[in-house]
């Protein structure tokens, strides 16, 4: 299986209001050093470098204005004397005004975030673009007739919506691939989401669509992140109705009842008949997982990946969470070789 990896992500690593502490993200470039050595290690196959795309790309799912702020941000916040990362100071709740942007940056930052996980610093753009191109790559790959591959993307992207970031994520790299496959050839394209958070932006973004299936396994979000979405009676909406899969799972879900959720969530699949699948491959389901609430240990991802594989679908893997790092390459690891039959 190729392997797409870029160095650049190492340029982001930024800081969160986490229990009422200003620290630095657990999603940190330990991440993804710790996934390409062990994908090294394993050989699983060749790791190749990102191709670079134009931004356009990122504006089929996103708006083009809020592409322009992720550009601009760090510029803007620099102007104002700033060296420190940026994060939002107020968002548009309620009833306030939600539909004209901000001239400021303060303001900017808040209409275009959902939490205060999102810091934006003078490498963002670049890791969060190098990232999507990863994504893109893959993708690209396997339209080409590779059977898998697996972008190793960082930041991770399925919490970031058509106009907003939030979740560690800025630009939703599994929907940037799956509206790629749309624009060439593929007719229908299905989204599976693993991580243990809802896939927020990811259903957002094809909510009434019935090109795009978005199908979840993640945590009861009356008890876990992202708390606002993820309910199993978000079922799609226009030409979207009945495409949109949610199934939230109790917290403390282990093994047995989430291969139950998996085995469902492969036959409605089938019963879709995707060209492509795309999976927004979180590991944060790990039993030792300090921001997550699931207990799989190491050998369930294999079992994981050998049901995906059964499916018999050309398929991405798009990196999402897992902050577990010394068992992040490991558990990666077994899903995309469970999936080979390796």
């Amino acid at each position: 299986m190729l392997t797409f990896y870029s160095d650049t992500h190492r340029l982001h690593h930024g800081s969160e209001l986490k229990d009422g502490h200003l620290m630095p993200c657990f999603e940190e470039p330990g991440r993804a050093d710790t996934i390409l050595q062990r994908v090294l290690q394993s050989q699983l196959g060749t790791v190749l470098p990102g191709q670079a795309f134009d931004a356009s790309c990122y504006a089929r799912v996103h708006s083009a204005r809020y592409v322009r702020f992720l550009q601009q941000a760090w510029d803007e916040w620099q102007a104002l004397g700033h060296q420190h990362h940026a994060l939002p100071l107020v968002w548009p709740v309620r009833d306030l005004r939600h539909d004209i942007e901000p001239q400021h940056i303060d303001g900017k930052l808040g209409f275009y975030a959902m939490d205060a996980g999102v810091a934006i610093t003078p490498g963002t753009w670049a890791a969060v673009s190098a990232s999507a191109n990863l994504a893109l790559s893959g993708m690209q790959a396997v339209l080409g007739g590779e059977q898998a591959a697996f972008a190793l993307c960082r930041p991770p992207g399925h919490h970031a919506a058509a106009e907003y970031m939030g979740g560690y994520c800025y630009l939703n790299n599994a929907a940037i691939a799956a509206q790629y496959a749309r624009d060439h050839g593929a007719a229908r394209v299905a989204v599976l989401d693993i991580d243990f958070h809802h896939g927020n932006g990811t259903q957002s973004i094809f909510y009434q669509r019935s090109d795009v299936q978005f199908i979840s396994l993640h945590g009861d979000p009356l008890v876990s992140y992202p708390y606002f979405s993820g309910h199993a009676d978000e079922t799609g909406s226009g030409d979207g109705a009945g495409y949109n899969l949610n199934l939230p799972l109790a917290h403390g879900t282990a093994w047995d009842g989430y291969q139950v959720a998996l085995a469902h969530a492969c036959q409605r699949l089938q019963a879709y008949r995707p060209d492509v699948l795309v999976v927004s491959l979180g590991v944060d389901t790990f039993k030792d997982d300090p921001i997550s609430h699931f207990l799989l240990d190491s050998e369930h991802y294999s079992r994981i990946g050998a049901m995906l594989g059964a499916l018999g679908l050309p398929t991405l893997f798009v990196m999402e969470g897992g902050y577990m790092v010394d068992a992040i390459g490991s558990n990666t690891v077994n899903v995309l070789a469970g999936f080979s039959g390796q």
